[in-house]
């Protein structure tokens, strides 16, 4: 093992003050949980209704701001509602960053509509704007008022933003973007609950936003997601459309389309309406963890703590390091090392496009995201990490 490799490693120990196994992100359960979902069990009101769905619904609505939010059974399912209430159809195209989980992409394709893959910001690893504007200046044509890609005849219904690793993107200049080619927003922030862009909690720019609750993420319902918005209708629609599109009726089933069960079971919002009473704990822990991370890697002037856009404020839910390209050579080293010594860490995902059923889809330049791919590695993250319950 290398020197560089080794401080490396002892820095991430030193910073999250823990020898043996080191996880990515677990979650932390505590007695509020077990009561909750104890509760809910013996209530025996465990499927797709009961009062802590609908509690838990009212809390993230408070904590986000944002007027309607509709629980689901994960992420991947709430984007593709999203997708199907927006009305994009087969074969159009949706636009995306190079960098996601590959649950976006697919989410699309569920939709029967093609992912298009464009550039990152290599200041917030979000969407990048402007590099966004002069790609769609040179491909779009309207017909009509309807942005079309001039290469594929295709119809461009959707932007899906990515907040990645909790870090917001450029939204301001992103919706200005948008705005004139007329192409809707929908905010991916699976990975961003807790996530500020200018003072506003992430998923209030774009018309429909998203979040997971996966077991890996900031907060948990062991898997499940929601779907956030501000517009009215579109909610109603996507509640209906996630509820297999059953008519309202005491005991008759009709239904007026193709629906989906795509509904949050109420056993599983117990732990969530558990988990976000503890929300702010969490975020504080996440916050005191970021500064030792950050206090250990000034000692490495070949690698920066990533920390994201100045306009905003991140939820830290994977601190993140980026390698400087003169050792950049040695991420897969660390990799390695780090997992000999259980110590849990991960490089970026591969770029979407590289993946096999996906490189046929059209894309643009992607000279920031290449240049990310192997210089990218996520640090262990968990709240548990620093006491603060």
């Amino acid at each position: 093992m290398t020197s560089f490799v080794k401080n490396i490693l002892a820095s991430i120990r030193r910073a999250s003050c823990q020898e043996g196994s080191l996880a990515l992100h677990a979650p932390s359960v505590g007695s509020l949980e077990k009561e909750y979902v104890t509760d809910c069990l013996e209530s025996s009101w465990v499927s797709s209704s009961g009062k802590y769905l609908d509690q838990f619904e009212a809390e993230l609505g408070l904590f986000t701001g944002i007027k309607h939010v509709i629980c689901c059974v994960n992420a991947t399912a709430g984007l593709h509602a999203s997708l199907l209430g927006l009305v994009v159809q087969a074969g159009e195209e949706v636009l995306l960053p190079a960098f996601s989980f590959v649950a976006t992409a697919n989410a699309i394709m569920h939709a029967n509509a093609t992912p298009h893959f464009v550039d990152i910001s290599l200041n917030n690893l979000g969407i990048d704007p402007d590099r966004l504007d002069v790609y769609l200046a040179d491909i779009v044509y309207f017909k009509g008022n309807l942005p079309y890609n001039r290469h594929t005849d295709k119809k461009i219904s959707a932007l899906i933003v990515v907040h990645c690793f909790g870090y917001p993107a450029s939204m301001e200049k992103i919706s200005r973007v948008c705005k004139k080619y007329d192409i809707p927003i929908i905010e991916d922030a699976a990975e961003a609950l807790g996530s500020y862009y200018q003072g506003k909690h992430v998923g209030n720019v774009g018309l429909i936003s998203v979040l997971s609750f996966n077991g890996n993420k900031i907060l948990t319902t062991g898997g499940g997601g929601a779907i956030l918005t501000n517009d009215d209708a579109l909610a109603l629609k996507i509640r209906h459309l996630i509820s297999t599109a059953k008519e309202p009726h005491p005991w008759e089933y009709n239904h007026d389309r193709l629906g989906y069960n795509y509904r949050l079971p109420n056993l599983n919002a117990a732990l969530g309406a558990a988990q976000i009473k503890r929300l702010p704990s969490f975020l504080k822990s996440k916050a005191i963890l970021h500064a030792r991370y950050q206090a250990e890697f000034l000692k490495f002037p070949d690698v920066e703590l990533f920390k994201g856009g100045s306009d905003s404020v991140s939820n830290h839910w994977l601190n993140t390091i980026i390698l400087s390209p003169s050792v950049a050579h040695y991420q897969q080293e660390i990799l390695e090392k780090a997992h000999k010594e259980e110590i849990n860490l991960r490089p970026i995902w591969k770029m979407l496009p590289k993946q096999t059923h996906l490189q046929c889809c059209p894309k643009m330049d992607l000279s920031n995201a290449e240049s990310l791919e192997s210089r990218v590695i996520n640090l262990p993250s968990s709240p548990y990490l620093v006491s603060n319950d």
